[in-house]
């Protein structure tokens, strides 16, 4: 689905947040850091308070309301860790009808993310596992030629992206690889090179130099949607469970139906996964994950995954199984959806996805294998009776 630039948003169109260079000029003039704090408070909250305007509070959460987590003292922070915020926009976003040109909760998301202020940036950043899921099923699901247009979703990958091509500044995302002839902190080579031997180090691109764009076409939707995913990785520690759980669910989907070759690595082992919707149990290490989203919300279907999308998708899948902050539940769905896409790979054929796929299932086992053994311990020094202690003898002396 190709979208002409006239169904994008305008940061002046319907917005009352400033541009953002307006915002940054008036911020260096501040001397005042109350006065700052302030500023940066205010806008917070006046972005929530006009949330709120668009989304009603659900019934079913009376308690609840947007304008109570304006009232905080750190208002976007609030926001961000609120999960009846969370599922207050994922039931909105998540709407058979979302998602148009003329979405008012995808222009509160577009101008939001063009904010100066950061925390309001990572609340636009933790929807974006589920605003790029439905976007990415709905445009290669069977029935996408009756779809409404999906202008608003892309207007706000388009934001993330554009801040991207600013940030990069032309310049390719490469990464220094070291020759294993050189001796390094993690290894000594056999014959110790001579000084006039040293192999100077490779350099890999990880990413070519992005081109502006403004719209997105099919030809070029896998980079847009590649990079605002790597956007999202380069904030994940500051991302909430719920939103990383929901981007190893779409994972999941994205990667197709279950197949055999996704237990390979544990056919020999007594651990079984059992996939039930979306709850996980994982019986020999007693680990269970239930994400606690509504069953009634789309997983996504089936799609192509090229390596731009499927590149930042590992790095993000990877974090969720081996942070050691994380939550079980999104280690859990993480786990599932990392044996997903190892089937897909291997059924199309996809050396790198393969090889990434292979290594990340590999350390996961290490890890629950660790966890068990650790687990074991403790419970048996725990039922293992302490000696009794001899009295303490005072001397004291006369």
């Amino acid at each position: 689905m190709d979208s002409n630039n006239n169904n994008y948003y305008s940061p002046s169109s319907t917005s009352s947040t400033p541009h953002p260079t307006t915002t940054t000029t008036t911020t260096t003039n501040t001397t005042d850091p109350v006065q700052s704090w302030w500023e940066t408070v205010s806008k917070a909250r006046s972005r929530i308070l006009s949330l709120s305007s668009i989304i009603p509070s659900h019934p079913s959460s009376s308690s609840f309301s947007l304008s109570s987590l304006a009232d905080s003292d750190r208002p976007a922070i609030s926001f961000l860790s609120s999960p009846d915020a969370y599922s207050l926009i994922s039931s909105s976003l998540s709407s058979p009808v979302s998602g148009s040109g003329s979405d008012p909760l995808c222009q509160w998301l577009y101008d939001t993310y063009l904010s100066s202020d950061p925390n309001l940036r990572l609340i636009v950043l933790s929807f974006l596992p589920l605003l790029s899921g439905i976007y990415l099923s709905r445009i290669h699901s069977s029935d996408s030629s009756s779809a409404p247009s999906l202008a608003g979703f892309e207007a706000v990958l388009l934001a993330i992206y554009s801040s991207e091509v600013k940030s990069r500044a032309g310049k390719p995302v490469v990464v220094q690889i070291p020759h294993l002839s050189n001796p390094s902190l993690y290894h000594t080579p056999r014959n110790k090179p001579h000084k006039s031997q040293v192999q100077a180090p490779s350099t890999g691109v990880l990413s070519s130099p992005l081109e502006p764009q403004i719209a997105i076409k099919s030809t070029k939707r896998p980079v847009i949607v590649g990079v605002a995913l790597d956007c999202y990785f380069k904030h994940i520690s500051q991302m909430p469970s719920w939103s990383k759980v929901e981007l190893c669910r779409f994972a999941a989907a994205w990667a197709g139906q279950d197949c055999a070759c996704q237990d390979k690595f544990d056919e020999f082992d007594d651990a079984d996964y059992f996939l039930e919707g979306r709850n996980v149990m994982i019986s020999n290490n007693g680990i269970e994950e239930n994400s606690g989203i509504s069953e009634s919300e789309p997983k996504g279907v089936r799609i192509p995954l090229p390596w731009e999308i499927l590149q930042p998708l590992l790095r993000i899948l990877g974090h969720c199984l081996l942070g050691p902050m994380n939550t079980q539940d999104a280690k859990d769905a993480a786990s599932v959806a990392v044996r997903r896409l190892y089937a897909r790979g291997s059924h199309d054929l996809v050396p790198q996805a393969i090889l990434a796929t292979r290594s990340l299932i590999q350390l996961d086992k290490r890890t629950r294998e660790t966890a068990k053994a650790t687990a074991a311990n403790t419970s048996s020094n725990a039922n293992t009776p302490a000696k009794a202690k001899k009295p303490e003898i005072l001397l004291v002396s006369k």
